[in-house]
């Protein structure tokens, strides 16, 4: 079951319509519903170009990242997205075509590309010619030196070329496609797609400190989010602070995916700064 991220438009005047956002110390979850015109923002230098914030660092909520559900119209893009120096990114498209510029490097996207961006790098991006609208995921962290590495480089692919991980003992029903190598510490921050077949589970609550942003991709489910068991389905937003108990079941009758951010490969600030 694929569901069309970012709807627009608003509810018909009436009762109360669709599912209702929930909002804790432990978790958030923003369903598709709430991705109205009246949610979008606009941004400097955007041409043709919406989002909705999903999430962004701050008191009580997200500290490692920001992420940002992106809708360009026919002809959108801009030619300057990043203003913070030192802030990797990385995109993900849900639907439409585009290009993408890295530099002088010129790629084609669409629907399943994946784009990790280093910081400082010069990027900006378009829907393609007489494309139909283009909606990505933009998610960003400030990347953290540590001793001894270097940024790594940009790169771009397709989810199609990363083979699916199965955890143990899931008989692949529970698999991991992973754009980064877990063994490489110079990133500091991992996005995934993680998949479920029908009736697939995270069969114990993870308790662990990487800070999660979550957004539906395919499918529906039930999450646990600290003591609480939530429907979620495709196009919904899910965060999960450090430490919140998670678990998953996928639900019938097709697979369940989402992409994963987390915040990886450092050392606890002790500083009393946000993040790790």
């Amino acid at each position: 079951m694929r569901m069309p991220p970012a709807p627009g438009g608003l509810p018909p005047q009436g009762p109360m319509q669709g599912r209702h956002a929930v909002f804790t110390e432990a978790y958030a979850v923003l369903p598709r519903e709430t991705m109205s015109d009246i949610t979008a923002s606009l941004f400097p230098g955007w041409e043709g170009a919406r989002g909705w914030v999903l999430a962004r660092p701050l008191t009580g909520f997200a500290e490692t990242f920001s992420e940002i559900l992106m809708e360009l119209a026919p002809g959108g893009g801009c030619e300057q997205p990043e203003e913070d120096e030192t802030a990797q990114s990385a995109l993900y498209v849900l639907g439409g075509d585009g290009r993408l510029m890295l530099e002088d490097e010129s790629h084609a996207i669409g629907p399943g590309h994946f784009a990790w961006i280093a910081p400082g790098t010069r990027w900006r991006i378009r829907t393609a010619d007489g494309a139909c609208p283009l909606r990505f995921l933009w998610i960003r962290k400030r990347w953290r030196p540590a001793p001894g590495l270097n940024p790594p480089a940009s790169f771009v692919l397709h989810e199609s070329a990363v083979d699916p991980a199965a955890m143990p003992g899931s008989g692949g029903r529970w698999a991991t496609r992973r754009f980064i190598a877990p063994e490489d510490l110079a990133h500091d921050m991992h996005v995934n797609i993680v998949e479920f077949a029908p009736g697939a589970a995270i069969p114990f609550p993870e308790t662990h400190v990487m800070e999660h942003g979550l957004f539906i991709l395919e499918g529906q489910g039930l999450y646990l989010l600290n003591r609480d068991w939530i429907e979620v389905k495709a196009g919904d937003f899910l965060w999960l602070r450090a430490f919140c108990p998670q678990a998953c079941i996928a639900m019938a009758p097709g697979p369940f995916r989402y992409l994963l951010y987390k915040d990886v490969n450092r050392l606890p600030r002790l500083d009393g700064e946000l993040g790790r």
